[in-house]
């Protein structure tokens, strides 16, 4: 009787480990949204008055779960505060709509520096030389479960997200772009896309772009796609994310293709949102 006992509690126990997160979360997300969070997005994130109503309430509920499942950590000094939050978490989240997500599952931290920070960089070159040099940036994404943002140059892109209008970058959408290219299980630039199919479309469009922008990166002539992608793939995706939501007329004007392909994959059109 007492073995019997003992494994009824310890299943019991094993239940509530499994049941308290989720009861945890559905509960963060049917909570009013704050009118001060609204309050923010329609400041910092302005894109989201454009929105239809639908996107705006999925917007909203993804914005309470990254809230509720995330860590915000201010470095240098920085408080965070709930601007910080509910601006990063509302850019972030615009990535995930109309998509079936767990919310960018393997993130736990988001690090806020006040302005661009320092991050020691090596390299080993023919022969073994070793160079070490220290990099200031304003984003990063890297695997062990966190991005890093420079807030002033997150704010400094509040005023310039316009959907379809030429604007310029942001470091939010960039960096989480990253986080979702690494969820296929490497940051390669194609994304957890569900089919091999899907796969082969993205492939043919992305490489053929990618060229190109290597092309014009080379000759520097203009393109709606920053030349920074011509770096690698990894970094194609996240600049053509960037241009995708800032730039998205101009993107399907002149990369019909590449505009269709992201399209498909983030299940939006921000031509809608104007």
């Amino acid at each position: 009787m007492t073995f019997i006992l003992l494994t009824m509690l310890l299943m019991l126990g094993i239940g509530l480990l499994f049941w308290l997160p989720k009861f945890r979360l559905q509960r963060a997300i049917a909570r009013p949204f704050p009118r001060h969070y609204a309050q923010i997005l329609r400041m910092n994130v302005p894109v989201f008055t454009k929105m239809p109503a639908d996107l705006q309430l999925q917007l909203k509920r993804l914005i309470q779960q990254f809230l509720h499942q995330k860590k915000f950590v201010g470095c240098d000094g920085l408080t965070i505060t709930d601007e910080i939050r509910v601006t990063i978490a509302g850019k972030a989240c615009l990535l995930l709509l109309n998509r079936a997500t767990r919310v960018y599952p393997d993130l736990a931290f988001i690090l806020v520096y006040p302005s661009a920070f320092i991050v020691p960089r090596s390299e080993v070159a023919a022969g073994g030389l070793v160079t070490r040099r220290n990099d200031a940036l304003l984003g990063e994404s890297w695997s062990d479960d966190r991005v890093i943002l420079a807030w002033d140059h997150v704010k400094r892109s509040n005023a310039d997200l316009g959907v379809g209008h030429e604007v310029g970058h942001d470091v939010v959408l960039h960096e989480f772009a990253h986080q979702l290219d690494s969820e296929s299980g490497s940051t390669n630039g194609a994304p957890y896309l569900m089919s091999r199919a899907r796969y082969e479309r993205w492939s043919a469009v992305f490489l053929q772009e990618f060229a190109l922008l290597q092309e014009a990166a080379r000759h520097q002539s203009v393109s709606v796609i920053d030349h920074y992608g011509a770096t690698n793939p990894a970094e194609f995706f996240a600049v053509a994310t960037e241009a995708f939501f800032e730039k998205s007329v101009a993107l399907g004007q002149e990369h019909p293709a590449l505009f269709a392909a992201l399209r498909e994959y983030y299940c939006v059109d921000p031509r809608e949102w104007q």
